[in-house]
C-alpha cells in the first residue's frame, strides 16, 4: 500500500500540486459514485466535439465503467479500483491533450476538459484520503474497537438474581437498535457497532459478552462481511469461534439471521442499490449455514425472512429506507421474533413453538 501511495504521488507531479489538493473541496463516500458518472458524461461529451478523440478514448470509458460496476458490487472501500479509475482518467487528459483539435472546436468542449481536470484533482484527493484511512486503520492498536464498551462495561450493575440479560452483539443493524425503547424493563445490553465483520466481533467477544455476564447472547452479524467479499470459509470460522466461546463460558446462544436487502430505494440514491454487494443468494447461503449450527449445537434461530421480505426475496419497501438498515416499521417487526427467541432460550420448559420455514 505504501507503494502504491508513492506512485500515485509520483504521478501527480510536484509537493505544490498536493497543497492545492489539500485546499480543494473533499469528496464524501456519498457523492464519490456521482462525480464518476459526471466524468464519463464530460468524456462522452467530449469525443462528441472531436470524433477523434472519441476514438481513442472509448476503451478508456469502457475501462471506467467497469470500475463503477466492480465499485458497485464490491463496495467503495477499495483503492485499487479507485486508482485504476484515476489512472484511466489521466491517460484521457493526456490523448486530449495530443490529438489535433477541429478548427470550430467548441468553447463549451474545452471548458470540460477543464471540468475533468478538477474532477481529477477531486478523485485523487479521495483516493489519497481512503490510503491514509485504511493505513491508520492497519496500525491501529484497537482494530476491534474494544474502546468503544470498555468504560459501559466497567460501570455495568451485576445482572439480577433472576440472571436474564441479554446481551445484543452485532453491526450497525444492532448498533442503531433502541434497546430500551422496544424492549422497556429487560436487561438487554447493546454491543453493536456500526461497520463491524464478524472478525472484530470475535475479537471482542470475552470483553463485550462474556463481561456483561449475560445469561444469553443474540448475535447479527455476516452482512458486512458479504459486502467485504470476506471468503465464507472465514465467515463460518469466526462463528464457529463465538459459539465455542459461548458454550465454554455457559452462555446461552441465539442466531439472528442475516437481513435480506433491497434495491427498492434506488431512485432516491444510487448507493441504495444493495443487492450487488450483498448478493441475495450469498445471504441465503450463510443463513442455511447459520440454520444448520443451531440444530446440530441446539440454538434458537431467529429467522426474519418470513416476516421481512418480499415475494422477490428482497427486503420489503417499507422496513429499510436505504434497503439495508431496518427502519422503525423495520424494527417493529424484528423484536416480537426476538422476544420470543429469547423466551424459548431462557425458559426452554416452555411448549416448543413451531418452527418457521427458512427462505
Amino acid at each position: 500500500m505504501r507503494t502504491l501511495t508513492i506512485a500515485v504521488l509520483a504521478t501527480m507531479g510536484t509537493v505544490a500540486a498536493w497543497g492545492q489538493e489539500q485546499a480543494a473541496p473533499r469528496l464524501t463516500d456519498q457523492q464519490v459514485m456521482g462525480h464518476y458518472q459526471k466524468v464519463l458524461q464530460l468524456m462522452e461529451a467530449g469525443g462528441v466535439a472531436s470524433p477523434e478523440l472519441g476514438r481513442a478514448g472509448m476503451p478508456l470509458v469502457e475501462n471506467m465503467r467497469g470500475v463503477i460496476e466492480s465499485l458497485q458490487f464490491l463496495g467503495l472501500r477499495n483503492p485499487q479500483m479507485h486508482y485504476k479509475f484515476m489512472g484511466n482518467l489521466r491517460a484521457y487528459l493526456l490523448i486530449a491533450d495530443a490529438v489535433p483539435k477541429p478548427e470550430n472546436y467548441p468553447a463549451m468542449a474545452k471548458q470540460q476538459l477543464a471540468e475533468l481536470r478538477e474532477e481529477l484533482q477531486l478523485i485523487e484527493g479521495y483516493f489519497l484520503r481512503q490510503v491514509d484511512q485504511i493505513q491508520a486503520e492497519l496500525r491501529s492498536p484497537d482494530r476491534d474497537n474494544l474502546k468503544r464498551y470498555k468504560d459501559a462495561n466497567a460501570t455495568l450493575a451485576k445482572p439480577g438474581a433472576q440472571n436474564g440479560r441479554v446481551v445484543f452483539l452485532g453491526d450497525s443493524i444492532t448498533d442503531g437498535w433502541r434497546l430500551n425503547e422496544y424492549f422497556p424493563g429487560k436487561d438487554f445490553v447493546n454491543r453493536g457497532i456500526s461497520g463491524q465483520i464478524t472478525g472484530q466481533m470475535l475479537g471482542r467477544f470475552v470483553q463485550d459478552v462474556v463481561g456483561p455476564q449475560p445469561a444469553a447472547v443474540i448475535i447479527l452479524a455476516g452482512t458486512n462481511d458479504i459486502a467485504r467479499g470476506v471468503e465464507p470459509g472465514a465467515i463460518q470460522n469466526n462463528f464457529t469461534m463465538m459459539f465455542d466461546l459461548a458454550d465454554a463460558y455457559k452462555i446461552k446462544v441465539i442466531v439472528e439471521s442475516i437481513l435480506p436487502v433491497s434495491d427498492h430505494n434506488k431512485q432516491a440514491n444510487p448507493s441504495y442499490e444493495r443487492t450487488k454487494q450483498r448478493p441475495l443468494w450469498a445471504i441465503q447461503e450463510m443463513n442455511k449455514w447459520l440454520l444448520a449450527q443451531c440444530d446440530k449445537r441446539g440454538y434458537v434461530y431467529v429467522n426474519y425472512h418470513p416476516a421481512m421480505a418480499g415475494v422477490d426475496g428482497q427486503l420489503m419497501p417499507n422496513m429499510a429506507d436505504d434497503g439495508l438498515h431496518p427502519n422503525p416499521t423495520g424494527y417493529r417487526v424484528m423484536a416480537p421474533l426476538v422476544l420470543e427467541a429469547i423466551e424459548k432460550t431462557l425458559n426452554p420448559a416452555k411448549p416448543a413453538v413451531k418452527k418457521r420455514r427458512l427462505f
